[in-house]
């Protein structure tokens, strides 16, 4: 069966179904499947409004989970979310991002999922809605390794939700890859700075293609709060900051290579989001 739900009752209700899936861009999902066709009964939720919109609160922002790459491109987000709207113009190309969902690719849990990171420093949550009733969790729990969540059966992300930012929080994102363009990650690096008075109030780091899932880097932060915010700021880093990265040897770089990278790139970010840059590929 497939099924292209009007709103998201009648979608839960149709995914309720014993081995229903969810398909909303197709951009992860299609390729995986190649020449065979679709198993099972497929929930189309690209069309339903209530999946797509942006909405800025005084304490939260919301992003719905069908809001594509180019939606969050163009919406007219606070500076702290420079760095996942560099991230979205760096997923594939046009055509992906005119198609590829925020929902799908934290759901595809990819150690290289692009989004990943500069929702991580965001603190953002998802939440999940199923025929039982709606929770929220953390990105970082809702991503436990490598192509696995904690989404249960019947469950489909409605939102990412993030807390309002305060006004001088800024992001950047780089994204190292093979090439200039259509690249899967090597190794992506979210940061955030909150400087006050000269020196970082608050300093958020995550890494992406260097474990099983992304994550935050607690050491490196910790060693920048109360730095005075220069150029050069992330020279008080060291290797041993990214001591809990495990990144894994594959064909596009050595273990060895990606942890030495960490450190060089977050040094590269640190610096781009003090000049107020947003990053973008190295």
């Amino acid at each position: 069966m497939y099924a292209r739900p009007a709103d998201v009752a009648e979608a839960l209700r149709l995914l309720a179904s014993p081995g229903a899936r969810v398909l909303a861009g197709g951009t992860d999902v299609f390729p995986a499947t190649g020449e065979r066709p679709l198993q099972g009964d497929v929930i189309d939720v690209s069309r339903i409004a209530a999946l797509r919109g942006i909405a800025i609160g005084d304490d939260e922002i919301r992003i719905g989970g069908a809001a594509t790459w180019s939606d969050i491109i163009r919406a007219d987000l606070p500076p702290a979310f420079r760095a996942l709207q560099a991230a979205a113009r760096e997923v594939g190309a046009a055509q992906i991002q005119n198609r590829g969902t925020i929902a799908g690719n934290l759901c595809n849990a990819s150690p290289a999922a692009d989004g990943a990171p500069p929702l991580l420093i965001l603190d953002a949550e998802v939440e999940l809605a199923s025929m039982r009733g709606s929770r929220r969790l953390p990105l970082s729990r809702f991503i436990a390794g490598n192509r696995v969540t904690a989404l249960e059966p019947g469950e489909i992300m409605t939102a990412v939700i993030a807390p309002a930012p305060e006004a001088s929080m800024r992001s950047a994102f780089l994204k190292l890859g093979a090439r200039r363009y259509l690249v899967i990650s090597t190794l992506m690096v979210a940061v955030m700075l909150d400087v006050d008075d000269g020196h970082v109030r608050e300093a958020r780091i995550a890494i992406g293609a260097c474990s099983a899932a992304a994550k935050r880097v607690a050491t490196a932060e910790g060693r920048l709060t109360g730095a005075l915010a220069r150029e050069g700021l992330g020279e008080a880093l060291t290797d041993d900051d990214f001591a809990d990265l495990s990144p894994i040897d594959d064909v596009r770089a050595t273990a060895l290579y990606r942890r030495e990278t960490a450190l060089v790139a977050t040094r590269r970010a640190l610096d781009a989001c003090l000049r107020n840059e947003a990053g973008g590929l190295i």
